[in-house]
């Protein structure tokens, strides 16, 4: 158990962090899945930017590496493209 109070703080902080990223990296897994669910190519090109603003967030704040990031927003560009 923490000795100083800074550090029950930061074992706060750290928890209630941990809890948002999760939701917002889970939100984002979910959303990737519908995403290449869609067969209809109009919904697919409409809901494409507001996934890779997901992902942006999420490389941004250093949830997923950039590079993961940028290789979702290929492969999910490519996936729309060929509808």
């Amino acid at each position: 158990m923490a000795n100083h109070k800074s550090a029950l703080k930061r074992i706060r902080s750290n928890e209630a962090k941990r809890v948002l990223n999760k939701y917002q990296h889970k939100s984002t897994r979910s959303a990737i899945k519908r995403l290449r669910e869609l067969t209809d190519k109009k919904e697919a090109e409409a809901m494409l930017p507001s996934v890779v603003s997901m992902l942006d967030k999420l490389a941004k704040k250093n949830i997923i590496h950039d590079n993961k990031a940028a290789n979702l927003k290929s492969g999910l560009s490519k996936h729309v493209a060929a509808l």
